[in-house]
C-alpha cells in the first residue's frame, strides 16, 4: 500500500537515500530542506529519477522553531493523512553554538524542532491506519543537561550533540507510552556513515550511508515492524543490518525523562508554542 511519507533533512545523505528508495516503490514523499534551490532540485532529481510525481517539499529552518511551526501548519493544510514521519535533520558542526533565541543550535535542531514538529503534526498523523514516526538517534548519547535547554549554561558542540540525541531518544520512549496508536522508534542508523556531516566532523567514515537508508527504509514501510514501538534499534550492532538493543541507561529512567519532558514543554511555552 501505498504511503505518504515526510522525511525531514532530506536535500542530501541517508534522508535523500531514503527518499530515493521510497520515491522508486511510489509512495507519496514529502521532502524537507533548509534551502529552497537545493530542495527544489533534489526534488526534480528524485522525480526524474524514479518517474514518480508525487514528490513534494517544504522548506524550513530548523534552528528557527517559528520556522518548523510554519511548515506543520502547512503540512497539515496539505495533506489529508501522514502515515510516517522520518526526523532526519540535523546539525553537527556549525559556524554558530546557538541560535536566534540563544539555544544551543544542536539540541534545537535535533531535539525540539522534532519534538515541536511532531507535536504540532499529530492532527494529519492521528488520521493514518497505522502511522509510524522514526526518531534519528546516533550511539553517541550524553546525560541531557536541563540547564543547557533552557539556555541557562552554554555546552560544546560533541556535548550538544550527543545530549540532543539522548534527549530524543528519552523523549521517543515517553511519547511511545502516551501515544498508544503510533508505532515511535528511536534508531541509530550507524556510526560514522559516508555523509557530509559525517565527513565535515570528522573527515573519515566506517560505513557507507546506504547502510543508513536501508534502515530507515525498512523502519518505514517494512510489515516487520508493525506494531513496534518504544524501542531503539541498533545499526552499529550487525552487518548490513542492526538489530533492536540498549540505548543509554537514562533513557529508561523515569524520573530523568520527566524532568526533561517537563522542562522541554515549560521551554517551548514560554517561546509561545
Amino acid at each position: 500500500m501505498k504511503k505518504n511519507i515526510l522525511i525531514t533533512g532530506s536535500t542530501d545523505g541517508i534522508g535523500k537515500l531514503t527518499a530515493l528508495k521510497l520515491a522508486t516503490e511510489g509512495h507519496s514523499l514529502f521532502l524537507h530542506g533548509r534551502n529552497p534551490k537545493k530542495l527544489e532540485a533534489t526534488i526534480a532529481e528524485l522525480r526524474k529519477e524514479t518517474n514518480n510525481k508525487f514528490i513534494y517539499g517544504a522548506v524550513a529552518d530548523f534552528s528557527d522553531l517559528q520556522s518548523v511551526r510554519k511548515m506543520a501548519k502547512r503540512t497539515n493544510l496539505e495533506l489529508s493523512k501522514l502515515d510516517v514521519l522520518i526526523n532526519n535533520a540535523g546539525v553537527f558542526k556549525s559556524s554558530k553554538l546557538v541560535n536566534e533565541d540563544g539555544l544551543d543550535l544542536r539540541l534545537t535542531v535535533n531535539y525540539l524542532a522534532p519534538y515541536l514538529l511532531t507535536r504540532e503534526l499529530l492532527p494529519v498523523i492521528n488520521k493514518a491506519a497505522a502511522p509510524r514516526i522514526i526518531n534519528l538517534s546516533s550511539a553517541a548519547q550524553a546525560p541531557v543537561s536541563l540547564a543547557a535547554i533552557e539556555s541557562t549554561t552554554k555546552i560544546g558542540v560533541q556535548e550538544g550533540y550527543a545530549q540532543s540525541k539522548l534527549a530524543l531518544t528519552m523523549w521517543s520512549f515517553d511519547f511511545a507510552k502516551k501515544q498508544k496508536d503510533i508505532d515511535i522508534i528511536a534508531v541509530n542508523p550507524g556510526s560514522l556513515l559516508n555523509t557530509k556531516m559525517v565527513k565535515e566532523a570528522y573527515g573519515n567514515h566506517w560505513s557507507s550511508a546506504d547502510k543508513g537508508a536501508l534502515i530507515l527504509y525498512d523502519l518505514a514501510v517494512s510489515d516487520e515492524f508493525d506494531g513496534v514501538t518504544g524501542a531503539y534499534f541498533d545499526n552499529d550492532k550487525g552487518n548490513p543490518r542492526g538489530d533492536f538493543g540498549k540505548a543509554h541507561a537514562d533513557a529508561y529512567n523515569a524520573t530523568k525523562i520527566e524532568h526533561l519532558i517537563n522542562t522541554t514543554d515549560e521551554l517551548l511555552t514560554r517561546l509561545g508554542f
